[in-house]
């Protein structure tokens, strides 16, 4: 679980808005002051009030904290929330923020540290992944209603846990060179049976919180087929090991998963999202990746040549206008006769133009996957895009891939340690929970 090198944080810094404000009111009264003989409650506090939600074994953590990374979480799905919805993301928050609490605190115990300079390597990094400096990067998160602390914070969560681990757990766990080619083994016996790359989302559940935990899990499920992040959903809200990379399970059998999603994932389409499963403990939500046959070649990992004609469509365009412009740009690039003659089309029809020469299909939406495997060389597909911009892509060449090699034994052993290492972490962080000292106000 590479953590220190990818940090969940770099999910979680495009754009939006949220910010709670409310104002106390106070009215006279008979005794000099207007107050009601029913007083009702209206406004929550003052949000540059650092009231104390949670003390965590002596640490405190306040509603400006929840407030910031809530802030981080909205700004990089880009949804707007319903009030009813507010309080319960803040909810799973509070609880992310209690483990990073009892994270950074374990790691401190072991007399692991994380200098600041680190913290400040990984934070500039992002801010030029943005095409910003630090300093306007800390001015856009100011913006948001979040701030550069939270996000070091958690950048400092990360690499701590991360070092506890390779500290703590790593040492005992061991992979036997017998058993790694036994799996080999089995692979080559496997040959041409089905493996799938999925991800998952867990929620756990006691019998007194299923329903809740799953009302919880549906509205995740909702915000995720809406446009929200997968990954950063996994980062932010799962409760299994595989939330720090995104609930990327890697490829696995049908019958390697628990048998309620082995069944599952062999009726899934690529790119489905399922509904919460019931499973022991909790619920999870699955996403099939990708499929593909072991130690088979794939079409879709032939890697093409492809010209992309484009179209930006002015803010405002009325639909019967973008689509004859549509109809256009689709009947120009399937006349044209190949790329050869792609910039005198762009030209004719506005168009921008742009060629990349290595595309793997595989890493293409599952619609375009389908829609190039079907072209031959020259020909291209229909327009697709959004209200903003159409575009057609041309197939101007194509390298199917020859063989299928399977993992090596470095690489299964690496595999097959981090599976183990996440679940050993997995359940030494559930030990802390269960030891911890949280004081609730």
């Amino acid at each position: 679980m590479e953590l220190g090198r990818f940090p969940r944080a770099a999910i979680v810094l495009v754009a939006s808005l949220l910010s709670v404000v409310a104002a106390a009111q106070q009215q006279p009264s008979s005794t000099g002051l207007d107050i009601p003989s029913e007083v009702q409650f209206v406004s929550r506090q003052d949000p540059g009030v650092r009231k104390a939600t949670a003390i965590v074994n002596g640490e405190v953590i306040t509603e400006s904290d929840i407030d910031q990374r809530l802030a981080l979480i909205i700004a990089s799905q880009r949804i707007e929330l319903p009030p009813e919805e507010v309080q319960r993301f803040r909810a799973q928050v509070l609880r992310n923020l209690i483990d990073e609490t009892l994270q950074i605190q374990a790691a401190t115990q072991q007399e692991i540290t994380v200098e600041d300079r680190e913290v400040d390597t990984y934070y500039n990094q992002f801010s030029r992944n943005f095409s910003q400096s630090p300093q306007t990067f800390s001015a856009y998160l100011r913006s948001i209603g979040s701030s550069d602390r939270s996000m070091k914070r958690q950048i400092r969560g990360e690499l701590a846990w991360a070092r506890l681990q390779r500290r703590q757990i790593e040492p005992f766990v061991t992979v036997g060179e017998d058993e790694v080619r036994t799996i080999l083994t089995q692979l080559n016996a496997s040959r041409g049976t089905a493996e799938y790359r999925v991800a998952e989302i867990f929620v756990s559940a006691t019998p007194e919180t299923s329903a809740e935990a799953q009302a919880n899990a549906a509205r995740i499920v909702q915000q995720i087929r809406a446009g929200a992040s997968f990954a950063a959903y996994a980062r932010q809200f799962s409760e299994a090991s595989t939330a720090a990379t995104g609930g990327d399970l890697g490829w696995v059998r049908a019958e390697q998963l628990p048998p309620e999603l082995s069944v599952l994932v062999r009726q899934m389409p690529v790119g489905a999202i399922s509904e919460p499963i019931p499973l022991p403990g909790g619920f999870s939500i699955v996403a099939l990746v990708d499929s593909r046959q072991i130690l088979v070649a794939d079409p879709r990992d032939a890697v093409l040549s492809l010209m992309q004609l484009s179209i930006a469509l002015p803010a405002g365009t009325p639909p019967a206008q973008a689509q004859a412009r549509a109809q256009r740009l689709s009947e120009a690039t399937q006349a044209m006769g190949g790329c050869g003659r792609a910039a005198e089309t762009a030209t004719s029809v506005g168009a921008e133009l742009i060629s990349n020469d290595q595309v793997r299909i595989r890493d293409l939406p599952p619609q375009l996957q389908h829609a190039l495997l079907q072209l031959s060389i020259g020909q291209a597909t229909s327009a697709f895009g959004s209200p903003e911009r159409i575009s057609v892509l041309v197939l101007c060449g194509r390298d199917d891939p020859q063989t299928a090699t399977g993992p090596t034994e470095e690489q299964l052993s690496e595999r097959l340690m981090q599976e183990r290492v996440n679940r050993r972490a997995q359940r030494y962080l559930r030990d802390l929970r269960r030891d911890a000292v949280v004081d609730y106000r």
